[in-house]
């Protein structure tokens, strides 16, 4: 049981599908036929196909799907929906094949549906288009064949070589992009695709193919563009009877058989021409209208890219392009000129414009006032003034455009009086009773000749006596005269005359000559600027204009004097002249005027440029030290031929070897890269200059160079100089080696005397034989008791010293003298009051002796202990023997007033007192002797007897 119900569940689907089929199949129709063929020229692929008669009798919607396949691979997939008809035809479509259909074999399939089926019906069986890759042709081909090719577009051209052949080369001249990605489908068909095609390379390109033997084949494309519409394209009439249709061509870039073609026709019959178009830079067609005067007309223009239009429809009566004017004439005043022409009757009425140049270049249109008229008056021109006049009209009613112009009139109006003033200035040379005036004049922008000027009235008077006037006429080829007038006051004017009139006179009043006699002026320099010299002056409120004036050639005579005139709220001006060049001085003349009165107030000179002084300074004299060098120069010569001001002097120094560092120098670098130190002197009146810091015998390369505000002249020569030799080191030299040379040489000549006068031998105390007691030493020193060596007599050199010391009494029984203590004082060393100059003599009682101490024994040790002391006391000051250095003392003790002196007198005390040395006389008894070292110090210190 179970088996029989799975039998059925796999049963009854398969019938519900089954039914559902055979329910659907009757509506999939698929392609019963089909036809597949190409259109070389278009390089358009063709499919034709059909499918069964009952889907036509059904008028079905249907859906086809088209696949087209080059080497079996599917290249393009299309879809096409139809709705089918009973009249059967067969179904069509087409596709734009991107290479040329001869290169390569094409496949094409169909398959359908129904728009009532979900269904696709079966595809089709391929059927395909073969290429010529499969010919059996000998040489190579290049595909597709010559044509016209579209500006922009892209192509793919392609080289099919003959059977069994291989394509060696495939190129395109001239070089355009080529697209490298398209792969070569075999050896034998080789593709070439280019892009963006364009004619800036030139109209046409040539295509070469060539195969493996050197068989070639070639092809050439031209590349143009598809005409535009016609541009500016109208028609009109002239004379009512023909039309003339006229647009602008265009260029294409293709040329011959090529070239755009032209056809005009009515737009309702486009088949027939009205006329053949003729173009130069624009096109025109023309045909008789006959009675017609409402036209609809249509230009065609095409070319093998592509064809356009453009349409007119227009009233001829409405369209009157009147010709030109012609036999035009003029009558002229001094301010008017009347216009006269002719013109073609057309039987409508036209209207007219004059149009006037007027010497400046400026045009002016002037309309005629009544329809019709062959006349116009123009009014407000200048006299003797020379004006260019042409006419055009057009129609008066429904105007369509101006005709052309008439042949251009050229006619001068009549002269007329001279307007406005001249501009008048003089130039006042005193001489002897007098004064030479030279008189300029010239025109201002206000004045008008009005005419040709025959010559120039001057007249002159005497402004204080009223005296008759004197006047000459000057003709009109000059500008300039000279006349003689006294030391009066005069006035002057000046008048240009033509064949009319005279012109208005200007007038110029020359003062006194003693008005002018004021203190010179002193010249102000003045600095050029880019375009003219800039000239400043102080304003004053008492005038009513400024006059400045100059020479163009302050060098030639005449100069060519200019001038200029300001208004009175000026103050400041740049003069410019075409004649002004660097390095020439011009001088300003500034003048104020009042009541045609002119009074000089300044005076300035300048340059437009200044350029380096012509000359450099001549140096007269050059003062040399072993440290530095004056140089003197000439005062320069700042003339009017100078090129500039003189502002300075440049003074360049250098050594001959090396490079210069001088103090208070700056470095200057010439051209050859050498180095130079620059002194600068600002003062153009200095003469004379040092350079310091020099270095001795040395030699030196100098030059001074004057500088203005142009700079200076490249330095070619130097003069050159020699330091000398720094005397004072001379002198160094000498005290420094010479002399001691000479001190030593006397020295070591005489090195015995020397020695004995600088280092006399002194004995020693130890090798007295007074010293050869034992008692008492210190250290390893003898030291002599006072009481073994008592002195009998002393030598003095002055007794009044010696009735100034104080007697020491001596005990024999004691070692020590006996301490007088006076006022406090307590002295080691008691002088006598009462000196004796004679001998000691010796007695039994204790005896009053003088006695000082022997400098030239001081013992190295600072504090010896007194020898007077008792052995006790010696001993207790024994430690401060080593640490106390010796000072030199007096050892008088001043303690009376009748004996007290000042410390200069204890000097001067201590140097009368003569020491007698061991080597010196002793003198005794009123005799010399000279004493052995032992024997000087018993003289000196005798023992009691």
């Amino acid at each position: 049981m179970m088996n029989h119900f799975m039998i059925l569940a796999v049963l009854l689907p398969l019938r519900t599908c089954y039914t559902k089929y055979s329910q659907q199949e009757p509506d999939v129709f698929p392609v019963m036929y089909l036809n597949v063929s190409k259109d070389l020229d278009l390089q358009q692929l063709l499919v034709e196909w059909d499918v069964a008669k009952s889907a036509h009798d059904a008028e079905l919607a249907i859906s086809f799907e088209i696949q087209v396949r080059r080497i079996n691979t599917t290249v393009r997939t299309g879809f096409q929906n139809v709705t089918l008809d009973k009249l059967g035809k067969p179904l069509h479509w087409a596709w734009d094949s991107d290479i040329p259909l001869e290169c390569m074999s094409h496949d094409v399939r169909i398959r359908s549906k129904a728009e009532t089926s979900k269904i696709w019906s079966q595809w089709s069986l391929w059927e395909t288009l073969p290429g010529l890759d499969t010919s059996n042709r000998i040489g190579p081909q290049i595909f597709p064949k010559e044509k016209i090719l579209a500006e922009g577009s892209n192509i793919t051209l392609c080289c099919i070589g003959g059977k069994g052949q291989t394509i060696k080369e495939f190129t395109v001249y001239p070089t355009v992009y080529v697209n490298n990605t398209v792969n070569h489908t075999n050896s034998q068909v080789r593709f070439l695709p280019v892009n963006n095609l364009s004619h800036e390379k030139g109209s046409n390109i040539h295509v070469y193919c060539y195969d493996e033997d050197n068989r070639s084949h070639e092809a050439a494309f031209f590349v143009g563009k598809p005409p535009d519409a016609p541009k500016d394209f109208s028609c009109q009439t002239q004379d009512m009877k023909r039309v003339t249709c006229s647009w602008r061509e265009e260029e294409t870039y293709l040329y011959g058989i090529n070239s755009p073609l032209y056809t005009l026709s009515k737009t309702s019959s486009q088949k027939t021409a009205l006329c053949e178009a003729s173009c130069s830079k624009r096109c025109s067609c023309t045909w008789d209208i006959g009675q017609q005067w409402i036209w609809n007309v249509t230009v065609t223009v095409e070319n093998p890219l592509g064809k356009k239009t453009a349409t007119d429809v227009f009233d001829v009566k409405h369209r009157m392009y009147p010709t030109a004017p012609f036999q035009v004439w003029e009558d002229c005043t001094d301010t008017e000129m009347t216009l006269h022409w002719n013109y073609e009757n057309n039987g409508i009425e036209l209207f007219c414009q004059t149009e006037v140049v007027q010497p400046d270049g400026k045009v002016e249109l002037h309309n005629g006032s009544v329809a019709d008229s062959r006349r116009v008056t123009v009014r407000g021109l200048q006299p003797y003034t020379e004006y260019t006049a042409r006419v055009h009209c057009g129609a008066a009613k429904h105007f369509w455009r101006w005709s052309e112009w008439s042949q251009p009139l050229t006619t001068r109006t009549k002269e007329g009086t001279p307007s406005g003033k001249l501009d008048i200035w003089r130039e006042i040379t005193p001489v002897l009773r007098g004064r030479n005036v030279t008189l300029f004049w010239k025109e201002t922008p206000n004045f008008q000749a009005n005419g040709r000027i025959l010559s120039y009235e001057v007249t002159w008077e005497k402004i204080e006596d009223g005296s008759q006037p004197e006047r000459i006429s000057i003709s009109s080829v000059y500008n300039s005269t000279r006349i003689f007038i006294d030391n009066h006051s005069y006035r002057i004017s000046i008048m240009a005359n033509n064949s009319v009139n005279f012109s208005l006179p200007s007038v110029l009043i020359i003062s006194r000559a003693t008005d002018n006699s004021t203190e010179e002026l002193k010249e102000g320099q003045v600095n050029g600027t880019g375009d003219g010299i800039f000239i400043s002056w102080e304003p004053r409120s008492i005038y009513d204009s400024y006059i400045i004036d100059w020479c163009n050639f302050p060098r030639l005579q005449p100069c060519d004097l200019q001038w200029k005139r300001f208004g009175p709220n000026t103050s400041s001006a740049v003069i410019s002249s075409a004649a002004f060049v660097p390095g020439v001085r011009y001088k300003f003349h500034i003048y104020g005027s009042v009541a045609n009165r002119a009074s000089l107030l300044e005076k300035k000179i300048g340059y437009l440029r200044e350029l380096p002084p012509c000359l450099d300074p001549i140096v007269r004299k050059v003062d040399l030290t072993y440290d530095s060098v004056t140089l003197s120069w000439d005062s320069y010569l700042t003339n009017e031929s100078e090129p500039g001001f003189v502002r300075g002097y440049h003074v360049y120094v250098s050594p001959i070897q090396g490079n210069c560092n001088l103090k208070g120098s700056k470095k200057h670098i010439l051209s050859d890269e050498s180095e130079l130190c620059k002194y600068t002197i600002e003062n153009p009146e200095e003469k004379r200059y040092t350079v310091k810091h020099l270095m001795p015998n040395t030699k030196y390369k100098i030059v001074v160079k004057a500088f203005t505000g142009g700079g200076e002249t490249p330095i070619v020569n130097f003069r050159y100089i020699d330091t000398p030799y720094n005397s004072n080191m001379l002198y160094f030299v000498f005290l420094l080696v010479i002399v001691p040379t000479l001190v030593a040489a006397i020295c070591h000549w005489k090195m015995k005397w020397v020695k004995e006068w600088c280092c006399p031998v002194i004995p020693s105390p130890n090798k007295s034989k007074v010293l050869s007691f034992k008692e008492f030493k210190i250290d390893s020193e003898k030291v002599l008791k006072i009481n073994d060596c008592l002195p009998d007599m002393l030598a003095m050199d002055s007794n009044a010293e010696a009735h100034k010391l104080h007697p020491v009494t001596w005990s024999p029984l004691s070692s020590t003298p006996t301490e007088d203590k006076i006022d406090g004082h307590n002295s080691s060393w008691i002088y006598p009051s009462d000196n004796v100059a004679g001998d000691f003599l010796p007695t039994p009682a204790p005896q009053t002796h003088t006695c000082f101490e022997n400098f030239a024994y001081s013992s190295p040790l600072g504090a010896e202990p007194d020898p007077y002391q008792i052995p006790e006391t010696l001993e207790a000051g024994k430690t401060n023997q080593a640490v106390v250095l010796y000072q030199p003392q007096c050892y008088i003790d001043i303690f009376h007033e009748d004996a007290a002196s000042t410390t200069r007198e204890t000097g001067e005390r201590k140097n009368s007192l003569k020491y007698i040395s061991q080597t010196d006389a002793c003198w005794l008894g009123g005799g010399f002797d000279v004493l052995s070292s032992s024997e000087s110090i018993q003289c000196l210190a005798t023992h009691y007897k």
